[in-house]
């Protein structure tokens, strides 16, 4: 497990240092796995609807719901390591 954290932790790094920033899309699904990953499913209350760039997150990290914590940065990491 302590290699998954390790793997996890070179993602994030790496996250920073991608040759062009990617799309929106791809950019909310880093931040919902990541979300997922760190803190477990979204508990929090869902943005108001004129707050675009919250409710996007928000919805983001909601669409992973269910995926353990090892499943969402195994995932995250694969997803780094396809942008690089």
């Amino acid at each position: 497990m302590s290699d998954l954290n390790a793997l996890f932790e070179a993602a994030q790094a790496n996250a920073k240092l991608l040759p062009e920033r990617p799309d929106n899309p791809t950019l909310l699904k880093i931040y919902g796995l990541f979300k997922q990953a760190t803190l477990g499913d979204n508990t929090e209350k869902k943005p108001s609807f004129s707050d675009v760039v919250a409710r996007a997150k928000w919805e983001a990290w909601t669409a992973q719901k269910g995926l353990s914590a090892d499943e969402a940065k195994q995932k995250y990491i694969d997803l780094i390591e396809s942008l690089r």
